[in-house]
């Protein structure tokens, strides 16, 4: 039989998917890039914003319209969030976050019994649900999940509702499953979670730079990535490895939100400006040039004009080399969603606008540095006749000759857009 999976959201819906994919395929199930098509049709979604459960629910009625004879089974954060809406969608089996390890015998099960499936957990103290994916088809970078659930309970989010509480994949199944997937030619391991940087925190015997101390012991593997972190998750202990431990990748996506003290306090941010900012520095005292990127919510109910002025000033004092720019999004069931003071789409929109302006031009500045400078390259595809890869700051690089992937290589800079620099072979 064949099947498609169908994949929306962050890096940790993607790795649960390859999951998915991998244990089909090892039951003889084969992958069709067509959902149309597909006998088996696995929808996984997002509820991270609005626009995301929306995109989510228009594909699964696509699937449903376009392949109507097609086991439909769809989980995720939409299904959590939404399940009594999508009970009426025509789905085969229904769950949310938990299960989906379950993959084969839920399919299983449902074709024998024709019956519906519908699953939900209500308990937020959920044990982690271990996964381990044995390798990506690129070769290149491997994601790992290591952490689940959110603790934190911002304002604006649904994500800890969704997922639950924080924990943590074992210390010793962590590192065998990074040795497996570096043995099958990974030279790059993306650490992924919903709240990355809370690894371990739950039994307080390990943590996040632990677990980076132990793989970077592994000989084969060259890099290792941190996809994002919390300010509040980065300590001594945390940037003194950043300092000294070169596998350790000089790119990090630090959330910001808002760049106004009383914004971010009725965001529930846990650190004030100067906080974050002294972090920062020390940040850049320990890997000069690194590269910081973050996420910046304009139009939060009662903000000001000047309090949006505020957050552009301060993104411009920390220098962030990208900033993804949200318009603020409600989220019905958070304590944003019930606050007075809710803007106009309109002004909203034109403050991410003029976030955006801002951006360009800091990409560009950050891009700039590397110009006339080396930096080595991970060649992770060919695209017309160009070898494009990153280099360990997440710097994109593009090289005007055909290369072999999955290869570091050092390369000059000669040239710099927003989006991406060009460099040639040394």
């Amino acid at each position: 039989m064949k099947f498609n999976i169908l994949t929306f959201g962050c890096k940790v819906n993607s790795y649960e998917s390859e999951y998915m994919k991998e244990q089909l395929i090892k039951q003889g199930y084969v992958y069709e890039d067509d959902y149309k098509s597909s006998d088996i049709v696995i929808v996984n979604t997002c509820s991270v914003t609005n626009t995301a459960d929306n995109k989510c629910k228009k594909m699964i009625r696509n699937v449903r319209r376009d392949n109507s004879e097609a086991l439909l089974m769809v989980c995720g954060c939409t299904a959590e969030n939404h399940r009594e809406e999508l009970n009426d969608l025509d789905i085969d089996i229904l769950i949310g976050n938990k299960e989906k390890s379950k993959v084969i015998e839920l399919i299983s099960d449902y074709r024998c019994s024709k019956e519906k499936y519908i699953k939900f957990y209500n308990d937020r103290r959920l044990p982690f649900e271990d996964m381990k994916v044995d390798e990506f088809n690129d070769k290149t970078r491997a994601y790992v999940k290591i952490q689940d659930g959110c603790n934190n309970y911002c304002a604006y989010c649904i994500i800890p509702y969704v997922r639950g509480s924080i924990r943590s994949k074992g210390f010793t199944e962590a590192v065998e499953e990074i040795k497996e997937l570096v043995s099958k030619g990974h030279k790059e391991i993306v650490f992924t979670g919903i709240n990355t940087g809370a690894y371990g925190r739950e039994n307080g015997e390990y943590d996040l730079t632990d677990l980076i101390k132990e793989i970077s012991k592994i000989k084969d593997l060259d890099r290792i990535r941190v996809s994002s972190i919390e300010i509040t998750e980065i300590n001594d202990k945390f940037i003194e490895e950043m300092k000294n431990n070169k596998k350790l990748c000089g790119h990090l996506h630090v959330s910001l939100q808002s760049g106004s003290e009383r914004i971010l306090q009725v965001m529930n941010r846990k650190y004030t400006k100067q906080e974050y900012l002294n972090k920062i520095n020390k940040l850049r005292e320990a890997r000069p040039n690194i590269n910081l990127t973050t996420d910046v919510i304009v139009g939060f109910p009662t903000e000001t004009e000047e309090e949006f002025l505020e957050c552009v000033d301060y993104c411009k004092l920390v220098g962030f080399s990208k900033i993804h720019v949200f318009p603020y999004s409600k989220r019905e069931g958070t304590k944003a969603a019930s606050m007075d003071g809710h803007l106009p789409t309109n002004i909203k929109k034109d403050r991410a606008r003029r976030l955006i302006e801002i951006d360009e031009i800091l990409q560009l500045n950050y891009n700039n540095l590397f110009v006339g400078k080396d930096v080595n390259v991970l060649v992770e595809e060919i695209v017309d006749g160009k070898s494009v890869g990153h280099a360990e700051n997440f710097l994109k690089v593009e090289i005007n000759k055909v290369l072999e992937t999955n290869r570091c290589y050092d390369v000059r800079i000669f040239k710099a857009d927003i989006d991406k620099v060009e460099g040639e072979l040394k």
